[in-house]
């Protein structure tokens, strides 16, 4: 069987006939038999059956969502350090499992909050002295270094960590502003990852002074009020509304505090206008406050990743008030401190924020409880600090809802599946820099890519619920339903059935490693064993494990002669190659535990 002949029918027939992820017929499905594999599949054929997978994925995670057991707290066992991985990593490895299980989940984290931080500027100086002919780096370039840090650093926590605040704490390549800015960009990804094991207050700072946010929400170059002219209010209405306190005050549970059966609004206009004179006068950073430097006219080397300083003659002098404070003068870094304080002490930040910080590692719909632990390690680490981050952690990943196998958690978002992927099979790029394209585009990509959501909302809103669906009637919702679609579906499934034989980035420098899953190409049972925890976690349903091995075993073996030895290693192949690619088709894939 030829390599062309792994088609999307495949995939799209699993995802069909175990769409119901243990709810369904109760048949096998025999995916693998040897007539449909040689089947060429149509374009047409393959957009309605994708349409008709879409659908019934839908059902399944609404149903995988909305499911609802005791937390469990269970021994440290190959499967389990698997699956704690797909929270705290991009993904599992031989190695990592052996060492969570070795040392469990705990150890394993405080050793990761021990390591040094991999940066991604140093990549961007180093894939920039490669270049030739006059080219230089560029934004895209990020998307080599972050593939390489995600697959293979030792820092995997933090890279983690660094890629959840990434979402929350959004700028985007997508934006023509940011293009210019190669170090700037990887610079405010590296700080993301230095303050994910330091203070909210101290990550909030950061974040407000980057240059790059500064250009991306528009308030570097922010001038005080005039005759014809008002404060930018971009980022004081998203500083609250979402890196922050959120649009509703809450409990410390994460529920909505309620007034006449209403929700309560954390913030007005009046506040956003009030907090926005706060963030005018800053701009680059540099030896002096003259105005081509104000205007970016005169250019410092480092001032792309140089925090913006403060530049007193555009810096608003009247009276500003926000949230309860009122501000007046003209001292534009000790107000900036008041109003960041105001922010940081503000009591939706500790449920708002972590909350956020369960659905990007955790699961979709935590518990009031869970949130209300985590909120309570972010309002004390238990030695009287507010906003320690690593307590934040600990409490996202060792709670015990996230310890509990028996729940699915979150749909997998995209970047997350091939980074799953290329771990867990040994990516390895022959340049060393795993050059790469961006995947946004999601008929022929991935429909995302790292730092670079279409807007300051990110790809997907944390309450997004499909419409129409049992999870909105329900109340719950699955924010990466909102880049699964029709399309999305198929872009995904041809993407993997390409990236899973030849491997993924510029010409295909990145290349997967089979050794190990080739030695098992006569042990079909072990074969699957081996993806399931690689890649499942080990939670795959004997329906789905039982699908898989009926059609890896459809895959015939030739007997070997002095003509056929292409065929015959290709026989090997296209089992190990099948195997994946139906696992990682599944909705017991998708829907993560």
């Amino acid at each position: 069987m030829k390599l062309s002949h792994l088609k999307l029918t495949v995939g799209v027939a699993i995802l069909v006939t175990l769409g119901a992820c243990g709810g369904g017929t109760g048949q096998t499905a025999q995916g693998g038999s040897k007539d449909q594999t040689k089947a060429e599949v149509q374009t047409s054929d393959t957009a309605g059956a994708a349409t008709k997978a879409i659908s019934r994925l839908a059902g399944t995670v609404q149903r995988m969502l909305m499911s609802s057991t005791t937390a469990t707290n269970t021994p440290i066992s190959p499967q389990d350090a698997s699956r704690f991985l797909s929270h705290a990593s991009f993904g599992a490895t031989d190695q990592s499992i052996a060492a969570v299980a070795a040392a469990g989940q705990a150890s394993w984290i405080e050793a990761q909050f021990a390591l040094p931080q991999t940066l991604h500027r140093n990549y961007m100086v180093e894939y920039n002295a490669t270049l030739k002919n006059g080219a230089v780096v560029s934004s895209m370039d990020f998307q080599g270094s972050f593939w390489k840090q995600a697959v293979t650093g030792e820092d995997q926590l933090r890279q983690r960590m660094a890629y959840a605040l990434s979402q929350i704490f959004v700028i985007s390549t997508m934006d023509s502003n940011l293009y210019h800015h190669p170090l700037g960009v990887a610079d405010y990804y590296d700080k993301l990852g230095q303050y994910a094991f330091g203070n909210y207050r101290d990550l909030l700072q950061m974040v407000a002074l980057h240059p790059m946010m500064g250009t991306y929400l528009s308030h570097l170059r922010n001038q005080k009020e005039g005759t014809y002219r008002v404060p930018d209010e971009n980022f004081a209405r998203e500083i609250m509304q979402l890196m922050s306190i959120g649009l509703y005050q809450l409990n410390q549970d994460g529920s909505q505090k309620l007034v006449n059966g209403q929700p309560v609004e954390t913030y007005t206009h009046d506040d956003i206008a009030g907090l926005a004179k706060v963030f005018t006068g800053w701009s680059w950073a540099g030896p002096d406050q003259s105005v081509n430097r104000f205007f970016g006219v005169t250019i410092d080397p480092a001032r792309d990743y140089t925090p913006m300083q403060i530049y007193p003659d555009y810096h608003s002098g009247s009276t500003k008030s926000f949230l309860g404070v009122t501000l007046s003068g003209n001292n534009g870094p000790n107000e900036l401190t008041i109003a960041l304080n105001t922010l940081f002490n503000h009591p939706n930040v500790g449920p708002f924020i972590g909350r956020e910080l369960i659905q990007r590692l955790v699961m979709s719909n935590p518990s009031p409880a869970y949130i209300s632990r985590v909120a309570a390690a972010f309002a004390d680490n238990g030695s009287g600090v507010r906003g320690d981050m690593k307590a934040v952690i600990r409490a996202v990943l060792l709670d015990p809802e996230a310890l509990d196998a028996s729940t699915q958690k979150k749909l997998r978002e995209p970047v997350l599946r091939l980074a799953n992927w290329m771990r867990a099979f040994k990516g390895k790029s022959s340049s060393g820099y795993f050059p790469a394209w961006p995947t946004d585009d999601p008929s022929t990509g991935l429909g995302q890519s790292a730092l670079r959501s279409p807007s300051v909302f990110n790809f997907y809103r944390p309450n997004y619920t499909p419409p129409n669906s049992t999870l909105a009637t329900a109340g719950k919702v699955a924010p990466e339903m909102q880049i699964t679609n029709g399309p999305s579906t198929v872009g995904y499934l041809n993407f993997m059935q390409d990236a899973i034989p030849l491997g993924v980035g510029k010409d295909f420098d990145v290349k997967p490693d089979y050794t190990t899953e080739l030695g098992l190409i006569l042990q079909p049972d072990q074969l699957v064993d081996r993806v399931n925890l690689l890649l499942l976690n080990g939670t795959m349903s004997s329906t789905l494990r039982n699908a898989i091995i009926s059609a890896v075993n459809s895959i015939e073996q030739p007997v070997p002669t002095m003509w056929n030895a292409w065929n015959v290693d290709m026989g090997k192949k296209n089992r190990v190659y099948l195997a994946i690619y139906l696992a990682m088709a599944s909705p017991e894939y998708l829907v993560q535990r």
